[in-house]
């Protein structure tokens, strides 16, 4: 599978690295757009450096490289994923701006048909930027907010982290066991238990 990875300048940036980290053992072909507010937040967030990132990547393009194969239509990869995807980025595609190489990506998806889906992890969230999500999703964007679940019951951050990504790997048809599946109520089940 070949696979857009864009991390733009929110906070998360967890989330992008560890996708990355998953599509490589996957061997998955990635091409990787790091915004430069992303790369100052993978230094404020993270134990990881921006070359170090990269690497995790088959391909690396600059934020405004308009020339990469990923900014036409006619090259064929099979979906993108923003993650994380800043309210600034996202209000970008809203619109259809395509200003930065991740922005044109997205409008190559929409435009195309491919599936995309973006990681938003602001909040609260504004009215505009509500609207945004539904301009998105109308245009055929996934929205998968970076909300956090805990029936697994999470021992650390990167169990949160991997439960995440574990739900961009189903969005994207990839197989994964990356966080344990809801199984029924199981509050219900313990009580049974207790009773035999």
């Amino acid at each position: 599978m070949e696979i857009v990875v864009g991390i733009s300048g929110a906070s998360g940036v967890q989330y992008g690295v560890r996708l990355l980290q998953v599509l490589q053992e996957k061997s998955c072909i990635t091409h990787l757009v790091v915004t430069e507010s992303a790369r100052k937040i993978v230094k404020i967030e993270t134990d990881f450096t921006p070359a170090e990132i990269d690497r995790l990547a088959s391909r690396v393009y600059a934020p405004d490289d308009f020339a990469a194969p990923i900014a036409s239509g006619s090259h064929l990869f099979d979906a993108m994923v923003v993650i994380p995807c800043s309210m600034g980025t996202l209000s970008a595609i809203a619109c259809g701006s395509s200003d930065t190489l991740i922005t044109r990506a997205a409008d190559v998806c929409l435009k195309e048909k491919r599936r995309i889906i973006l990681v938003p992890r602001e909040t609260p969230l504004s009215l505009v930027q509500l609207r945004n999500m539904v301009a998105v999703a109308e245009a055929g964007a996934v929205v998968l907010p970076a909300s956090p679940a805990f029936y697994s019951r999470p021992k650390k951050v990167d169990d949160l982290v991997d439960v995440l990504v574990g739900r961009v790997l189903d969005l994207l048809g990839l197989e994964n066991d990356r966080y344990p599946r809801w199984e029924g109520n199981a509050y219900n089940r313990l009580n049974q238990n207790e009773g035999m």
